[in-house]
Protein backbone atom coordinates (compact mmCIF):
# COMPACT_ATOMS: atom_id res chain seq x y z
CA UNK A 1 0.00 0.00 0.00
CA UNK A 2 1.18 3.50 -0.80
CA UNK A 3 1.27 6.55 1.14
CA UNK A 4 -1.71 8.34 -0.94
CA UNK A 5 -3.84 4.61 -0.37
CA UNK A 6 -3.13 4.52 2.47
CA UNK A 7 -3.62 8.01 3.69
CA UNK A 8 -7.45 7.94 1.38
CA UNK A 9 -8.47 4.50 2.92
CA UNK A 10 -7.71 6.29 5.90
CA UNK A 11 -9.68 9.44 5.73
CA UNK A 12 -12.43 7.46 4.06
CA UNK A 13 -12.91 5.59 7.53
CA UNK A 14 -12.44 8.48 9.67
CA UNK A 15 -15.40 10.14 7.88
CA UNK A 16 -17.70 7.27 7.98
CA UNK A 17 -16.56 7.16 11.63
CA UNK A 18 -16.70 10.66 12.30
CA UNK A 19 -13.52 10.56 13.65
CA UNK A 20 -11.40 13.93 13.54
CA UNK A 21 -8.08 13.09 11.32
CA UNK A 22 -5.82 15.07 14.01
CA UNK A 23 -7.16 12.34 16.63
CA UNK A 24 -4.97 9.04 17.18
CA UNK A 25 -7.21 6.17 16.08
CA UNK A 26 -8.85 3.42 18.86
CA UNK A 27 -6.44 1.38 19.05
CA UNK A 28 -6.68 -3.20 18.07
CA UNK A 29 -7.44 -4.26 21.10
CA UNK A 30 -4.18 -6.81 21.97
CA UNK A 31 -3.22 -9.11 25.06
CA UNK A 32 -0.39 -7.47 25.52
CA UNK A 33 1.81 -9.85 27.22
CA UNK A 34 4.32 -8.79 24.86
CA UNK A 35 5.21 -4.87 24.83
CA UNK A 36 5.67 -4.16 20.85
CA UNK A 37 7.36 -1.57 19.15
CA UNK A 38 8.23 -0.92 16.12
CA UNK A 39 11.06 1.20 13.86
CA UNK A 40 10.99 3.46 10.78
CA UNK A 41 12.03 -0.04 8.67
CA UNK A 42 8.56 -1.66 8.85
CA UNK A 43 6.84 1.07 6.77
CA UNK A 44 7.83 2.03 3.14
CA UNK A 45 10.16 5.17 2.78
CA UNK A 46 7.36 7.54 1.56
CA UNK A 47 5.34 7.38 4.11
CA UNK A 48 5.31 10.16 6.53
CA UNK A 49 6.54 10.14 10.30
CA UNK A 50 2.71 11.05 11.03
CA UNK A 51 1.70 8.14 8.88
CA UNK A 52 3.30 5.71 10.37
CA UNK A 53 3.07 6.43 13.60
CA UNK A 54 -1.26 6.56 12.96
CA UNK A 55 -0.74 3.38 11.61
CA UNK A 56 1.08 1.80 14.91
CA UNK A 57 -1.11 3.60 17.03
CA UNK A 58 -4.19 2.07 15.63
CA UNK A 59 -2.49 -1.94 15.90
CA UNK A 60 -1.59 -1.37 19.32
CA UNK A 61 2.13 -0.91 19.37
CA UNK A 62 3.84 1.04 22.14
CA UNK A 63 6.26 3.04 20.75
CA UNK A 64 9.46 3.20 18.01
CA UNK A 65 13.22 2.61 18.92
CA UNK A 66 15.54 5.33 17.99
CA UNK A 67 13.42 8.28 16.69
CA UNK A 68 15.32 11.55 16.93
CA UNK A 69 13.74 14.76 19.26
CA UNK A 70 12.41 16.76 16.05
CA UNK A 71 9.63 13.65 15.94
CA UNK A 72 8.83 13.20 19.60
CA UNK A 73 6.04 15.46 19.34
CA UNK A 74 4.44 13.05 16.44
CA UNK A 75 5.61 10.35 19.10
CA UNK A 76 3.02 12.19 21.81
CA UNK A 77 0.30 13.54 19.41
CA UNK A 78 -0.33 9.24 18.71
CA UNK A 79 -0.01 8.28 22.79
CA UNK A 80 3.55 6.27 21.43
CA UNK A 81 6.68 6.68 23.19
CA UNK A 82 10.27 6.17 22.07
CA UNK A 83 11.24 2.91 23.74
CA UNK A 84 15.21 3.03 22.93
CA UNK A 85 17.90 5.87 22.26
CA UNK A 86 20.34 6.88 19.95
CA UNK A 87 23.92 5.54 20.56
CA UNK A 88 25.20 9.13 21.59
CA UNK A 89 28.24 9.06 19.08
CA UNK A 90 28.86 5.24 19.24
CA UNK A 91 29.42 4.08 16.04
CA UNK A 92 29.90 0.65 13.96
CA UNK A 93 32.97 1.54 13.46
CA UNK A 94 34.47 2.71 16.11
CA UNK A 95 32.58 1.55 19.45
CA UNK A 96 33.27 1.25 22.73
CA UNK A 97 35.89 -1.00 22.67
CA UNK A 98 37.88 1.80 21.24
CA UNK A 99 39.96 3.02 24.42
CA UNK A 100 41.37 6.28 22.68
CA UNK A 101 37.62 7.20 22.04
CA UNK A 102 37.05 6.51 25.98
CA UNK A 103 37.18 10.20 27.33
CA UNK A 104 35.21 11.40 24.21
CA UNK A 105 32.37 8.89 24.23
CA UNK A 106 32.02 9.86 28.17
CA UNK A 107 30.71 13.06 28.07
CA UNK A 108 28.61 11.95 24.48
CA UNK A 109 26.95 9.35 26.04
CA UNK A 110 26.69 11.19 29.57
CA UNK A 111 24.78 13.87 27.66
CA UNK A 112 22.94 11.06 25.83
CA UNK A 113 21.86 9.71 29.29
CA UNK A 114 20.71 13.09 30.28
CA UNK A 115 18.27 13.60 27.29
CA UNK A 116 17.12 9.94 27.45
CA UNK A 117 15.98 10.39 31.00
CA UNK A 118 14.50 13.81 30.45
CA UNK A 119 12.20 12.74 28.04
CA UNK A 120 11.37 9.40 29.77
CA UNK A 121 12.80 6.79 27.61
CA UNK A 122 13.60 3.90 29.15
CA UNK A 123 16.92 2.85 27.36
CA UNK A 124 19.60 3.84 24.68
CA UNK A 125 21.26 1.31 22.15
CA UNK A 126 25.30 0.90 22.20
CA UNK A 127 27.37 -1.28 20.13
CA UNK A 128 31.05 -2.65 20.41
CA UNK A 129 32.40 -1.81 17.21
CA UNK A 130 34.63 -3.40 14.44
CA UNK A 131 37.53 -4.92 15.99
CA UNK A 132 40.41 -4.44 12.90
CA UNK A 133 42.18 -7.18 14.42
CA UNK A 134 41.85 -6.87 18.18
CA UNK A 135 41.62 -10.24 20.68
CA UNK A 136 38.22 -10.98 21.87
CA UNK A 137 39.25 -10.77 25.03
CA UNK A 138 41.36 -7.02 25.25
CA UNK A 139 37.89 -5.88 23.44
CA UNK A 140 35.90 -7.61 26.24
CA UNK A 141 38.01 -5.72 28.79
CA UNK A 142 37.96 -2.17 26.97
CA UNK A 143 34.08 -2.77 26.88
CA UNK A 144 33.99 -3.11 30.77
CA UNK A 145 36.23 -0.48 31.49
CA UNK A 146 34.08 1.91 29.50
CA UNK A 147 30.91 0.84 30.96
CA UNK A 148 32.28 0.83 34.04
CA UNK A 149 32.94 4.92 33.60
CA UNK A 150 29.13 4.99 32.58
CA UNK A 151 27.35 2.70 34.61
CA UNK A 152 26.72 4.81 38.10
CA UNK A 153 25.16 7.57 35.37
CA UNK A 154 22.94 5.33 33.79
CA UNK A 155 21.92 4.22 37.56
CA UNK A 156 21.50 7.80 38.53
CA UNK A 157 19.33 8.12 35.52
CA UNK A 158 17.24 5.18 35.51
CA UNK A 159 18.46 4.85 31.53
CA UNK A 160 19.15 1.42 30.71
CA UNK A 161 22.43 1.08 28.29
CA UNK A 162 21.64 -1.77 25.82
CA UNK A 163 24.62 -3.25 23.91
CA UNK A 164 23.33 -4.96 20.74
CA UNK A 165 24.43 -8.31 19.31
CA UNK A 166 24.77 -8.39 15.68
CA UNK A 167 25.96 -11.06 13.04
CA UNK A 168 29.27 -10.38 11.47
CA UNK A 169 28.31 -13.03 8.80
CA UNK A 170 27.49 -10.32 6.40
CA UNK A 171 29.01 -7.71 4.56
CA UNK A 172 25.70 -6.17 3.11
CA UNK A 173 24.82 -3.42 5.49
CA UNK A 174 21.16 -4.18 5.28
CA UNK A 175 21.45 -7.91 6.43
CA UNK A 176 24.54 -7.95 8.55
CA UNK A 177 27.43 -5.62 10.42
CA UNK A 178 31.23 -7.33 9.24
CA UNK A 179 33.55 -7.12 11.99
CA UNK A 180 31.47 -6.56 14.57
CA UNK A 181 32.81 -7.69 18.01
CA UNK A 182 30.00 -8.47 19.66
CA UNK A 183 28.65 -11.42 17.16
CA UNK A 184 28.13 -13.71 19.54
CA UNK A 185 25.72 -13.59 22.77
CA UNK A 186 28.30 -15.54 25.10
CA UNK A 187 30.89 -12.50 24.67
CA UNK A 188 28.25 -9.47 25.11
CA UNK A 189 26.84 -11.35 28.26
CA UNK A 190 30.15 -12.33 29.74
CA UNK A 191 30.74 -8.38 29.50
CA UNK A 192 27.35 -7.64 30.97
CA UNK A 193 28.20 -9.56 34.04
CA UNK A 194 31.30 -8.24 34.98
CA UNK A 195 29.78 -4.98 34.63
CA UNK A 196 27.71 -6.07 37.04
CA UNK A 197 25.42 -3.08 36.58
CA UNK A 198 21.04 -3.21 36.65
CA UNK A 199 21.81 -0.54 33.98
CA UNK A 200 23.90 -2.51 30.87
CA UNK A 201 22.49 -4.82 29.64
CA UNK A 202 21.95 -6.61 26.05
CA UNK A 203 19.62 -5.54 23.37
CA UNK A 204 18.94 -9.45 22.08
CA UNK A 205 18.17 -9.07 18.26
CA UNK A 206 16.56 -12.29 17.19
CA UNK A 207 17.84 -12.34 13.88
CA UNK A 208 21.45 -11.84 14.32
CA UNK A 209 21.32 -14.51 17.15
CA UNK A 210 19.73 -16.97 14.89
CA UNK A 211 22.38 -16.56 12.11
CA UNK A 212 25.38 -16.64 14.45
CA UNK A 213 24.28 -18.70 17.41
CA UNK A 214 21.17 -20.60 16.81
CA UNK A 215 19.68 -22.46 19.32
CA UNK A 216 17.12 -18.69 19.87
CA UNK A 217 15.05 -19.76 23.13
CA UNK A 218 17.33 -21.64 24.66
CA UNK A 219 19.61 -18.37 25.25
CA UNK A 220 16.44 -16.05 25.95
CA UNK A 221 15.42 -18.76 29.23
CA UNK A 222 19.17 -18.62 29.88
CA UNK A 223 19.86 -14.84 29.93
CA UNK A 224 16.82 -13.55 30.36
CA UNK A 225 18.45 -11.30 33.35
CA UNK A 226 21.19 -10.07 31.28
CA UNK A 227 18.65 -8.87 28.47
CA UNK A 228 16.48 -5.34 28.35
CA UNK A 229 15.02 -5.06 24.97
CA UNK A 230 14.37 -7.25 22.10
CA UNK A 231 14.66 -6.83 18.29
CA UNK A 232 12.84 -8.85 15.57
CA UNK A 233 13.62 -10.24 12.26
CA UNK A 234 12.71 -12.99 9.90
CA UNK A 235 15.67 -15.52 8.51
CA UNK A 236 17.13 -15.46 6.35
CA UNK A 237 17.31 -11.20 4.47
CA UNK A 238 15.90 -9.46 7.60
CA UNK A 239 11.96 -9.77 6.20
CA UNK A 240 9.01 -10.65 7.62
CA UNK A 241 8.60 -12.73 10.58
CA UNK A 242 5.63 -14.51 9.49
CA UNK A 243 5.46 -18.08 7.69
CA UNK A 244 7.94 -17.13 4.96
CA UNK A 245 11.44 -17.64 7.23
CA UNK A 246 12.94 -20.30 9.14
CA UNK A 247 11.94 -19.25 12.80
CA UNK A 248 8.68 -20.05 14.84
CA UNK A 249 8.12 -16.68 16.24
CA UNK A 250 4.68 -17.62 17.63
CA UNK A 251 6.87 -20.05 19.93
CA UNK A 252 9.88 -17.88 20.61
CA UNK A 253 7.27 -14.67 22.08
CA UNK A 254 5.68 -17.17 24.58
CA UNK A 255 9.10 -18.11 25.38
CA UNK A 256 9.44 -14.44 26.09
CA UNK A 257 6.55 -14.56 28.09
CA UNK A 258 7.49 -17.89 30.35
CA UNK A 259 10.85 -16.05 30.95
CA UNK A 260 9.03 -13.10 32.67
CA UNK A 261 9.99 -10.45 30.77
CA UNK A 262 8.51 -6.94 31.12
CA UNK A 263 10.96 -4.89 28.72
CA UNK A 264 10.08 -4.28 24.92
CA UNK A 265 10.69 -6.20 21.62
CA UNK A 266 10.56 -4.40 18.66
CA UNK A 267 10.24 -5.18 15.26
CA UNK A 268 12.98 -4.66 13.05
CA UNK A 269 12.35 -6.43 9.96
CA UNK A 270 12.51 -4.79 6.71
CA UNK A 271 9.13 -5.73 4.18
CA UNK A 272 10.00 -7.89 1.69
CA UNK A 273 9.52 -6.77 -2.25
CA UNK A 274 6.41 -6.82 -3.49
CA UNK A 275 4.44 -7.03 0.60
CA UNK A 276 2.02 -4.62 1.54
CA UNK A 277 3.82 -3.20 5.01
CA UNK A 278 0.96 -2.35 6.76
CA UNK A 279 -0.54 -5.37 6.23
CA UNK A 280 3.32 -7.15 7.27
CA UNK A 281 3.21 -5.15 10.81
CA UNK A 282 -0.34 -5.85 11.22
CA UNK A 283 0.38 -10.26 10.83
CA UNK A 284 3.70 -9.52 12.84
CA UNK A 285 1.85 -8.18 15.90
CA UNK A 286 -0.46 -10.61 15.48
CA UNK A 287 1.85 -13.58 15.63
CA UNK A 288 3.82 -12.18 18.46
CA UNK A 289 0.50 -11.37 21.08
CA UNK A 290 0.08 -14.43 22.78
Amino acid sequence: MNRRDFATTLAAGLATTGIASAQAPTPVKRNNRIKQGCMRTNFPNTMSFDDMCRVAAEQGIHGFDMIGPNDWPTLKKYGLKNLMGTTGGVTFENGIIRKEFHDALEKSVGANLDQCAAAGIPNMITVGGQRRGMSYEEGADNAVAFFNRIKAHAEDKQVTVCMEIMNSKFMDASIGRWDQICDHLAWGVGVVKRVNSPRVKMLFDIYHVQIMDGDVVHHIRENIQYISHFHTGGVPDRHEIDETQELNYRFIAQAIVDAGFTGYVSHEYRPAPGHDPVQSLKRAIEIMDV
